[in-house]
Parts: structure tokens; sequence; C-alpha cells
């Protein structure tokens, strides 16, 4: 390179296949991400994009990276389980067993979001979505810089890197290091599960399927979409309609003399950090 030159973004590009190497490339991805930029890094699915979770900007800049809006906030990674207490609140035993059972691995649970938190990750609802990747290369900058909102390393609507160089050619100058540990082509993405109620619900089929999360929660209901859940609850809306209108001999939908509407459900499970599938939120009338 000539002097005076900029630098070509291969130079960007750092090879963790070698481990010498690889300690030097992981500490260049932690000042970035120190440094409020935004860096590429492997998964145990495939390539993510991410940046300080805490860094208001830097997610801006994730998100403008993929050409992605707030309404598909990103999730965040964390280095190891005891991380969730300090990101979310009213943590339900279900969710506690689940991660103990899958993770590092290809579960991503939706949580009820620590309020005290100075972050913005975009349209949340209030809740936030944490995995623990099993990757060695994500988990050492993740221990080094803490939480990181990461999301597939690709531009809205085309394949999600596999490699660093994939990335690389997707996002070019967005981002400031691609940490490249060779191909991650772990097939199906992470099962995503809404873990805010005291009923869990799959938002997304993946890598874990239904039955092995049953197989760990013992007794706590899971529903296998955003729409059993709300059918089974509003069969419980229902039924509690039926009583009440026994008890005050009215028929269901006849205010009386109460002057009452009767009981209705709206919507179902409104997670955040993932997009709710057409049809999930709606209104349903006994």
């Amino acid at each position: 390179m000539a002097d005076g030159a900029a630098p070509s973004l291969q130079d960007r590009l750092y090879d963790c296949t070698d481990p010498q190497a690889r300690t030097e490339a992981v500490e260049a991805a932690a000042a970035a991400v120190r440094d409020g930029k935004v860096v590429v890094l492997p998964t145990d699915t495939v390539y993510g994009v991410g940046a300080d979770a805490f860094d208001v900007v830097a997610v801006a800049m994730v998100l403008a990276a993929k050409h992605r809006g707030r309404d598909m906030p990103p999730p965040v990674l964390v280095p190891n389980p005891r991380t969730v207490d300090g990101l979310a609140v009213d943590v339900p035993m279900y969710a506690r067993i689940l991660m103990r059972q899958f993770w590092p691995g290809p579960l991503t649970v939706v949580l009820k979001a620590q309020p005290s938190l100075q972050w913005d990750l975009g349209e949340t609802n209030g809740t936030v979505a944490l995995r623990m990747p099993d990757d060695q290369v994500a988990l050492q900058l993740l221990a080094d810089v803490g939480p990181m909102a990461v999301t597939s390393a690709n531009v809205t609507g085309r394949p999600a890197a596999t490699t660093g160089r994939e990335a690389l050619d997707q996002l070019g100058g967005a981002v400031s290091v691609y940490l490249d540990d060779g191909p991650r082509t772990g097939g199906l993405p992470s099962t995503i599960v809404d873990c805010t109620g005291e009923e869990a619900v799959v938002l997304r089929h993946g890598a874990l399927g239904a039955d092995q999360l049953r197989q760990v929660i013992g007794t706590t209901v899971l529903h296998d979409s955003p729409e059993a859940a709300a059918a089974a609850h509003a069969a419980a809306v229902e039924a509690h309609v039926d009583e009440q209108a026994q008890d005050t001999d009215e028929e269901p939908g006849d205010e009386g003399a109460t002057g009452r509407e009767p009981a209705r459900l709206v919507g179902s499970v409104v997670p955040s950090g993932v997009t709710v599938p057409p049809g999930s939120v709606r209104t349903l009338t006994p």
C-alpha cells in the first residue's frame, strides 16, 4: 500500500483460524466495540454483525448496515447465563431451566427487559431476546466486552453470511472489524421461545424442536406457536365468560343489568427482538 493511501477493506478481515492470530484478532474486535464501532463475528449458526448493546448509536449503526428499521430489533448475545439477571426481570423458572439445559447453544429466550437499563434496541415493547452462542470466538469476544446486540451478518433480504468474506462482500465499509473463523454452516437458526408469561410460546422453530423443550420444562405448558397460544387464551376467556354468565343468569355477549361489555381477548404474544408472524396479534370475540 502506497504512503497516504487509504487502507483496503481486506485489511479489516482478521483470520481467527490460527490460534496465535486469534488472540490479536479478538483484541482488535474488542477495541472496535469499545470505540462504538460495528464488528462481524462467527456464531454457532451463521456469522453475526453487532455492537455494544448499551451504545445507542452503535446499535443504530448495526441496523443501518443491514438496511433494517427499528421495527426489527436485534437479539442480545451474552457470555454466560449469569448476565441474564442484569438484563431481564421476572425471569420464570422454566426459562432458567431452558437456559441451563441448552446454553450455550441455539436457543433464544425472550424475556421482560430490565427497565432501568439505558439502552435502545429498537421497538422492543419492553422485552429483550437473549442467547449464549456455542462458539469459542464469539464467547471470547463477549467475555471481553459484555453483551452485544447481534443479528445475522447480511443485508436484509439476502442470504446470511457463512464466512467472514461473505459478510465483507455484503456489508463492506459499514463494519470496522471482520472476524473470520472459517465456514459456519450450523444449518437451522436458533429456536426462539417467548418466556415473558406463565406459559412458554415458540415464536420461531429452529435447531431445537418443541419436544426437546418439553422434555426439560416438566409441567409448564409450551405452545408451538403464537397462534396456538392465542387459541388457548381465547378458550380460557370463553370458559371464564360462560362461567360468569351462569353465575349471573346472563348470556355471553349480553351486557345485562351491569352494563358491562363481555370479556374479549385482545392480541396474544407481542414479543420484541423478533418479527411477529402475521395474524398472531388479533382481537378474538368469544
